[in-house]
């Protein structure tokens, strides 16, 4: 079965929020519905969506949660750590943003995320792995050949620690548990271009 992934740049912090669509139903889930969600809105619109899985709960990951779930009436999925920080600015961060946002506070997710966790959805399986370290609740959503890492990997650069709750012990640990994922594993981000497992193995200047 083929997953179909498209990537929506939301928000003036440039966010990507993934929509994966299983080519033979039709039907679709949503990785960080993030600020701005009006682009990702549009095209989920008379499509099935079985769930909202969020890879930390900044508030550029989940601003647009609220939105997303009056559309899609679908459930959220998070990590237990940040499952308050849905309902405060201070915690998800938008506080300390003002020249970029509003105050934003999102109902709680319905289920949360663990370790080893697998979750069957769109006729796929996708494992959680807790990876902290940019965010205590961290995690990465890993199916087939691709990798939903939130802010833990970037191409040839890694998440940042020096927000609340962000652990640069952590996120060592985290990244380098991910490269023992196949080298031709993709690594969908938070932000910026898609890359491998393998290339960010060889080339990324802060974690070898």
């Amino acid at each position: 079965m083929t997953l179909a992934i498209r990537t929506f740049s939301l928000g003036p912090l440039q966010t990507n929020a993934y929509l994966l669509q299983d080519a033979d139903t039709g039907r679709g889930i949503i990785v960080d519905p993030g600020m701005n969600p009006g682009s990702l809105v549009r095209a989920i619109e008379g499509m099935t969506i079985e769930a909202i899985l969020l890879t930390h709960a900044h508030f550029d990951h989940m601003a647009g949660v609220d939105e997303v779930r009056r559309v899609a009436d679908c459930p959220v999925y998070l990590h237990p750590l940040e499952q308050d920080w849905m309902t405060s600015p201070k915690l998800n961060g938008s506080l300390m943003w003002p020249q970029v946002t509003q105050p934003v506070t999102a109902a709680p997710a319905e289920y949360d995320l663990g370790e080893g966790q697998v979750l069957e959805l769109i006729g796929h399986r996708f494992l959680v792995y807790h990876t902290p370290g940019h965010s205590p609740g961290s995690v990465s959503f890993h199916c087939g050949s691709d990798l939903f890492g939130g802010d833990v990997l970037f191409r040839m650069g890694v998440g940042r620690t020096d927000l609340p709750g962000g652990r640069e012990r952590d996120l060592i640990d985290s990244v380098h548990r991910l490269y023992r994922l196949d080298d031709q594993v993709t690594v969908y981000p938070g932000h910026g271009p898609k890359t491998t497992i393998g290339y960010e193995k060889e080339n990324n200047p802060y974690i070898r």
